[in-house]
């Protein structure tokens, strides 16, 4: 039975609200260091429920060398660390002491942008997800997203076919093109809901209040209007915010790092062309070599002479060793994370453009 339900694909993630709370609390403290911690819960039925989590310890900055990169990849490495290994086993056997949900379904992480395709997300992930039945996943916060009131929570997983070329380690051209490994296939998102509680349901359900019937009061002095110059509204009360024109202020973040990404992207081209350059030049010393050594060989054995060995090119000439293609298929799946976020960006701007045309464009017909 237990087979069986390992052998059931994930198709859905549902966090828990509490979780929710946690995670968006230890993104914000450690901001801008990636916070990162572990994910407790259960499997049911193909769906993967997240009842708690607890951080990972922070790292000790009197023991680096005070650089803030170093710093923010130790962070960024907490999960697959030894000692948080440790640690880890030692949260979940203190939760299986009071009842809770002691089963590890993954790790939480923060980033900024959505800049989180990096080497230390699929290595962690990749920690977690040994095996292709492991039932975890990887919470991505997006801390800047979500401070402007919208929160930006996603689940991943590594795809069955990039676990098995990370696991045998070779990203050359020749495995890519067997295996047919693009980088739309590194991660797999999942659908995530955020569940609440009964009671939690029912008070946010009262919470909207009616509008009061009887007419407001006004500040008695001026002290009091600047002191409160905007009475609190109701909770949960509806806003006129959403239909500002304003361009969405990550967007020009946002073009930054996907001219970033893609600039990176064209160095790992480079790299790449520099490497097919440098292959062709030794090709062509190995051929002129062979050949020469055939024309020797083709003489002494006119001579009666014994031939010479025409392997020896393999001790005089070092073929260079072919670049890691993993970075170029990182950086294309990141401009492709950008690219998708600047349509978002875009998409709820261009629409309201559009209901407001006939004013901003003069004589145009309503």
């Amino acid at each position: 039975m237990a087979d069986a339900l390992r052998d059931t694909p994930l198709r859905a993630v549902q966090v828990e609200a509490l979780v929710v709370m946690k995670v968006i609390k230890h993104s914000s403290q450690s901001f801008p260091t990636a916070a990162t911690g572990s994910l407790v819960g259960m499997d049911v039925n193909g769906s993967l429920q997240i009842t708690n989590s607890f951080p990972f310890p922070a790292v000790d900055p009197s023991t680096q060398d005070g650089h803030q990169e170093s710093l923010h990849t130790l962070a960024a490495a907490a999960p697959r660390a030894k000692s948080n290994a440790a640690y880890q086993n030692e949260m979940i056997k203190f939760l299986r002491e009071v009842n809770v949900d002691a089963q590890n379904v993954g790790w939480y992480t923060s980033t900024s942008m959505g800049n989180f395709i990096n080497t230390n997300t699929i290595e962690n992930q990749f920690f977690y997800q040994k095996e292709p039945n492991e039932r975890t996943v990887a919470l991505v916060h997006d801390v800047s997203r979500s401070s402007a009131g919208s929160l930006n929570l996603k689940a991943f997983r590594l795809s069955p076919a990039f676990m098995a070329a990370f696991k045998e380690g070779k990203f050359t051209t020749e495995t890519l093109q067997k295996s047919g490994l693009r980088y739309q296939d590194i991660l797999v998102e999942l659908p995530l809901t955020i569940h609440n509680s009964h009671l939690l349901t029912s008070l946010l359900h009262q919470l909207p209040s009616e509008p009061s019937a009887e007419p407001p009061s006004f500040p008695p002095t001026l002290a009091a209007l600047t002191s409160d110059p905007t009475p609190t509204p109701a909770p949960l009360c509806p806003n006129f915010d959403a239909l500002e024109l304003s361009i969405d202020p990550f967007l020009e973040k946002t073009c930054d790092l996907l001219l970033e990404s893609i600039e990176a992207h064209h160095t790992e081209l480079n790299n790449h062309q520099y490497y097919q350059r440098s292959l062709a030049r030794e090709q062509t010393k190995i051929n002129a070599w062979q050949a020469k050594r055939k024309q020797d060989n083709a003489a002494r054995v006119a001579a009666k002479q014994t031939p010479l060995p025409e392997d020896e090119w393999q001790r005089l000439f070092k073929l260079p060793a072919e670049p890691s293609r993993l970075e170029t298929l990182l950086n294309s799946r990141q401009v492709e994370q950008y690219a998708r976020q600047v349509d978002g960006f875009t998409a709820g701007v261009t629409g309201k453009m559009f209901a407001v045309r006939s004013n901003l464009l003069p004589g145009e017909a309503p």
